[in-house]
């Protein structure tokens, strides 16, 4: 299969705006969007039962794909939408079809307050196992929401996009997550925002002891270590303009106030061999469950 966008679609409100991110993606990349319904048929007590039986769930879940895809077509008309249903458990099914797919998008609702945004178990099952970068949309995402306000302060859609926000390890800087990140600010033709966090080290309170504050060189330090990892990057990527934030204090928390500014995250997950499980890492999950704006989970060695 042609490689293609991927979405989990399961009819709710917010694999509904993953389809719709999915779809103005696929315009930018020029690559087709593939609607996935995963259904498990129905318990045969179930189908027995004359309201409840097999067809009528079928038809039903039929509904679903067909007129998602019919929604996204009128509303773009230039990306080809390929709607596909398959039975089995949800999640891995997803990660099969992610095999071929460019991106694998999904959905997260909003908790209650502002306490953040319900990745469920499927979600965060594929997000730990994929090898392909997983984008999760938030309920209620317009296309408005990726772009500056028009001169009158108004959300619009005809603006320039805002920030691609790049969450970089210093220590571990991977070209696969570099890669993504400057991709998708080029093809929005946005800023990139490059954030990292840093704290201080267990030493500090040994040199405030006899009289020494290292912090502000430890700043100058931790921020030309920024620009000397992106400097490669620069010059790969001439036509992108880069900002860089290098902050004292928890990188999870940098990146989700830069997302409140922000088109899109992107945020690395370090493949493990775990004998307990595949793990998102701490960074990531932070980022996942409380930015307010698509969040791009990449996978590296």
């Amino acid at each position: 299969m042609a490689r293609t966008i991927t979405v989990g679609l399961d009819g709710s409100a917010e694999s509904r705006a993953a389809a719709e991110w999915a779809a103005r993606d696929a315009a930018l990349r020029q690559v087709p969007v593939r609607l996935l319904h995963v259904w498990q048929p129905v318990p045969e007590p179930l189908a027995q039962a004359p309201l409840l039986g097999a067809e009528t769930h079928q038809h039903w879940t039929e509904r679903i794909p067909r007129d998602a895809a019919e929604g996204l077509r009128l509303r773009h008309p230039g990306v080809e939408v390929i709607t596909e249903q398959r039975a089995g458990a949800p999640a891995e099914v997803l990660l099969e079809a992610s095999r071929d797919a460019e991106l694998l998008v999904l959905g997260s609702r909003a908790l209650s307050g502002l306490t953040g945004f319900l990745i469920g178990s499927v979600g965060q099952s594929v997000v730990a196992r994929a090898e392909v970068p997983v984008v999760l949309v938030r309920a209620g995402e317009q296309a408005a929401d990726e772009h500056v306000k028009d001169p009158a302060g108004i959300p619009s859609s005809a603006t320039g996009f805002r920030p691609v926000v790049l969450g970089l390890d210093i220590e571990n800087p991977d070209d696969t997550v570099i890669t993504f990140a400057f991709e998708e600010a080029r093809r929005r033709r946005a800023v990139l925002t490059v954030v990292t966090g840093w704290n201080l080290p267990p030493y500090y309170v040994y040199s405030l002891a006899v009289g020494v504050d290292p912090r502000e060189e430890m700043i100058r330090e931790q921020a030309a270590a920024l620009t000397e990892a992106l400097l490669p990057w620069r010059e790969k990527y001439p036509d992108v303009e880069v900002t860089e934030q290098s902050r004292l204090g928890s990188p999870a928390n940098h990146l989700v106030d830069a997302a409140h500014e922000a088109s899109l995250v992107v945020v690395g997950r370090r493949v493990r061999c775990n004998p307990f499980g595949v793990h998102i890492g701490a960074v990531a999950h932070a980022v996942m469950h409380h930015a307010t704006t698509p969040v791009a989970v990449v996978a590296h060695a």
